[in-house]
Parts: structure tokens; sequence; C-alpha cells
């Protein structure tokens, strides 16, 4: 029996089960397995920097989820899980952790035809990053009788309308996010070394805020200057930055594996004009958008509205502008579903949560303003109050 609170009610992980089987049943599937550690937690609470090793949770259509990975993270989930029952836990030997002559995957087939599965139809989650070419053909090949098909995203799609606890914890991850912001504008200045101001958006992090203690992001933070900001997914090193120079910050606050991730742009020095441009076209192309985020609307209206007037004044994006988020493990806060770009017509309903995330990369420079929101019964709530502007400092 678990001795660690929930972070939710055994109802409200009952609810997300019976949510999943239905769209089980619909797929044809007996069982899934599911790999995805965000996929895992949101279904059974499990919580640990395991996802290195091979581990998952097994869905039927009737009783309690089976967890199952490695037997010292067996600890771990008696600790974090909501089912009591020791049945429900099970770990592998120690001797198939990296070892080139065994597989953890031979293991879990053994299990899978155990609980009756060896003539079954199983989802499996192919496209993530936690389930290999390797697994699955090691898989497959040991339970030859069983039917595998690929399940990517069905759980994942299932997590789209967050309950209301759901929502709190990111709200409190809200809260981190905008003290993070405020740490940087105030660490920040010309000179500063990069690796200095990113311990401090860490210690912040973690600190929290409120009383609400910070969780690790999924993300590190993402902070370039100058023309290392031509390219999004660049970090930090120990450069100090420099007088001139536009440094973005993409970073997310962190509470119980909630992630709430926004980005703010510093400019260090006199401001040049084709920034103050940017600024302008991205904070009416947000404005745009946002007049498109409310129930009933699909996704790409909100794509399609923010980049018809990011176009009207001479700027083009080329990659889409948001997407959803909720909980989440490394490496990434996305939910891996909806997107704002054209041609999603997912209709967007109340309980949402998205990074809306219309970033602009310069000939010398980024320029990113995003905001985190929640499609709420009448429309949309930004989930943080960040000054939204291009900061500057001299």
């Amino acid at each position: 029996m678990t001795t660690f609170q929930n972070n939710f009610t055994t109802a409200e992980y009952q609810r997300r089960i019976a949510k999943t089987r239905a769209a089980m049943t619909t797929k044809g599937y007996d069982a899934i397995f599911v790999s995805d550690p965000s996929n895992m937690s949101w279904l059974t609470g499990y919580d640990g920097w395991s996802f290195y090793v091979f581990q998952g949770v097994i869905l039927t259509l009737e009783g309690d989820p089976l967890w199952w990975g490695r037997a010292m993270d067996a600890l771990g989930a008696r600790r974090t899980v909501f089912m009591d029952n020791d049945d429900s836990i099970r770990g592998y030997d120690d001797t198939f952790v990296q070892n080139p002559d065994k597989h953890p995957m031979q293991e879990l087939a053994d299990l899978l035809a155990e609980v009756g599965l060896e003539n079954a139809t199983i989802g499996v989650e192919m496209d993530n990053y936690y389930y290999s070419a390797k697994a699955h053909e090691t898989l497959t090949g040991a339970i030859g009788k069983a039917t595998f098909k690929d399940a990517t995203g069905l759980v994942n799609w299932q997590r789209a309308v967050k309950s209301e606890r759901e929502i709190e914890y990111m709200r409190r991850a809200a809260r981190i996010t905008e003290v993070m912001h405020e740490r940087i504008f105030e660490f920040a200045e010309p000179g500063t070394r990069k690796n200095e101001l990113i311990a401090e958006i860490y210690a912040t992090s973690i600190r929290g805020v409120d009383g609400f203690w910070g969780d690790y992001p999924a993300i590190v933070p993402m902070a370039p200057s100058g023309m290392d900001a031509t390219a999004p997914h660049l970090t930090w090193d120990d450069r100090p930055m420099q007088s001139g120079e536009a440094t973005f910050f993409e970073i997310a606050g962190a509470h119980r594996r909630y992630q709430c991730p926004q980005s703010r742009t510093l400019f260090l020095g006199e401001v040049p004009q084709k920034y103050r441009d940017a600024e302008t076209a991205v904070l009416d192309a947000i404005e745009a958008g946002l007049e498109q985020a409310r129930p009933g609307n699909q996704a790409q209206d909100i794509a399609n509205a923010f980049n018809a007037t990011l176009n009207k004044a001479g700027f083009e994006k080329d990659s889409r502008c948001g997407y959803a988020i909720g909980i989440s493990y490394p490496p990434d806060w996305g939910e891996r579903t909806i997107s704002f770009r054209r041609g999603d017509t997912t209709i967007l309903e109340p309980g949402m949560t998205f990074h809306f995330m219309p970033a602009l990369w310069l000939d010398d420079g980024g320029l990113e303003i995003t905001e985190p929101i929640l499609i709420t019964e009448s429309g949309h709530e930004c989930l943080c109050n960040t000054k939204r502007e291009l900061w500057v400092k001299s």
C-alpha cells in the first residue's frame, strides 16, 4: 500500500481510466502498454526519474492498472501509485538493465501472458521517446500470438481537458513562472555570466512561491543571446551578457509535474527600431490570436488570426504558434496532441491548456513573447500575469 500522499483522489484516477478504456474499446484494444511517463503518471500517479530504463503501465478493460518496471523502482511505485494492491506492481530483475544479452521486453512478454493477454490485441506507444525499435522487436517476437497495434497518443488525447485540480496545479506553476521572470529582470545586466543567471533561474523555480514548491521542468531553460538567439533551442554557456543584444528566456515553472511555460525577451541597452517593429507586430498578432481562443473554435483559428495579423506587418512565422501543455516529463513539456497551426481542426473546449508560442527569429537575434492559456467557458484565461512586452534594461 502506498504511504505517499497522491496528487489526486482515487476517484479521479478511476475517471481517467474509464475515459481511456472507452477509447480503447473504440479502437478494439484488449489492453494497452503505456510507456510514456506522463501517461503512466496520469493513469496511476507514478512519479520517479526512472524513464531511462524500460517501464510501463498495462491497462486492460477491467481491474486496476498494472505498473511494471525495474525492481528497485517498484519501491517508488509503491510510494506513488494509487493502487493499494501489491499484485498491481511488478518489478523485473536488474540483470535485464542495459544488458546486450537480454532485454526487459522478454520479461514483459511473460507478464502479458501471465495475465491472460497472450492472444490479445494490445496497443503500444510506438512513436514516443521511451519505446525503442529494439523494444518493439523483442516484445512482438517473444509473444507471437498477440496482435500489436500503434496506440501512440491514445492516452495523451484523454488528457486534453484538465480537471479542476490539474488547473489548480498549473496556476501554481504559473505563479512560479512569474517570479522566475522577475528574478531574471533583477539579476541580468551587461557582464552577467549566463551560467550564473541560469543558476538564479533554477534556484527561484525550485524554491517556489506562496508556499507551493517548484518541481523540475521538463525542458531546461532556453536562454540564447545575440546571434545565438537566431536559433530556437540553444541553452547557455559562461559568456557574459552584452549591451546591444537581445536574450529570450523560454522557461517553465512546474508544480507536481504540471508545467507552465512562458517566454519573454530582454534587450540590454538601446533597442533598435526593427526590434520595436517586431514587438508591435507580435503583440498585435497575439491579441488577434487570443480573440479566437474560446470554446467552439478550432485550434487553427488561433493560428490563422495570428499569422494574418503578423503577415500584414511584414513578418512571417513558418512554424506552429502553440501546443497543448499539462503534466510532463523530460524531454518535452508539450502534450504532443493539439497544435495551433493551419489544418488542426480540433475543437477547443473549456479546460484545455496551451502554450501560445508566437516567437520570431530575426537575422541578428530572437523575439519570444508567449502566453500559457486556459480555455474557459466564455473565452480564455492567461495563466501568467507577466507584463507582455519587450523587456529593456540598460
